[in-house]
């Protein structure tokens, strides 16, 4: 209950509808590097500050929702899961850090509305949905609590999409291209890592390791140099790149920016905020201006 009186507050659309070419230019996406539930208080690193620009940017442009789609969150194969829960707990999806970091908070509210509506789009697109009841994983709700804290309120609700179970990009090319018309009211965020190498992980490693850099430089070419067609045939060579199995063991954090560039098809990619460490990049990205 306590959940409910926390969202009064929260502005909810009558109806969610496909907008009109009449309607105000669609909103950006967002590519973040979530990383784990230490940045919350390792205030100095830079991605703290990253995802607080990252906030404001958002809360800016007043967007009627956020769909969220993050590497930990996965459906089938062959079929989409959105979550169509009001009110949801966090899910602390890791192990083996102190006890304070299974007790954080995030508030937030889903829409059962836009749950229903997007599960609606991605039929039409013959891409299989299923409706869920599911607490946010922590690749949401660790960015989004640097991102939208007290002095930064989100006051619009948050429904999050799955990835398909497997590593196939052009599916989740896809899915953003389906999920693009709903960018005339709802801001699109996908949250993976740029590189992600959790088996090389050391919080002790203070040299960037030799495959970090250039898999990350060949990843911002990719996502900067071109749209469309172009960059989609960039992003795919990517993942066949001889350092792209040490960048990423397995393509799950890689796969929410192949979403992102579906939804964005044409529009022009820029990096807005990276940093590279021991074995990871943490990289984000938008796709169109704001």
């Amino acid at each position: 209950m306590e959940n409910i009186c926390r969202f009064s507050r929260f502005r909810f659309p009558t109806s969610i509808t496909r907008m009109s070419s009449t309607n105000p230019p669609a909103l950006p996406i967002y590519f973040l590097s979530h990383g784990g539930p230490p940045i919350l208080d390792w205030k100095h690193h830079p991605a703290y500050s990253a995802f607080q620009r990252f906030g404001k940017e958002v809360v800016s442009l007043n967007p009627k929702g956020i769909i969220v789609l993050s590497a930990h969150f996965a459906g089938n194969r062959d079929e989409i899961f959105i979550n169509a829960a009001e009110f949801t707990d966090l899910i602390y999806d890791f192990y083996g850090f102190p006890k304070h970091y299974y007790q954080k908070k995030f508030p937030h509210k889903g829409s059962p509305e836009l749950a229903a509506e997007i599960s609606k789009i991605l039929t039409s697109e013959n891409i299989k949905t299923r409706l869920v009841k599911r607490g946010l994983d922590h690749g949401v709700w660790v960015p989004f609590s640097i991102a939208f804290d007290s002095n930064n309120p989100l006051e619009v609700p948050i429904v999050q999409v799955s990835i398909y179970a497997g590593e196939n990009p052009d599916k989740h090319i896809a899915l953003g291209k389906a999920l693009a018309s709903l960018r005339q009211s709802y801001v699109i965020v996908n949250s993976g890592q740029a590189v992600h190498n959790l088996r090389d992980l050391s919080f002790d490693e203070t040299d960037v390791l030799p495959y970090v850099k250039p898999f990350d430089k060949a990843l911002e070419a990719a996502m900067t140099e071109s749209v469309g067609d172009e960059r989609e045939d960039a992003m795919l060579k990517l993942l066949k790149r001889s350092d792209a199995r040490a960048a990423h063991p397995t393509f799950d954090h890689i796969l929410p920016i192949y979403v992102a560039i579906g939804a964005g098809s044409n529009a022009r990619g820029k990096q807005i905020f990276n940093h590279r460490e021991g074995s990871l990049g943490w990289a984000q990205y938008r796709l169109d201006e704001v």
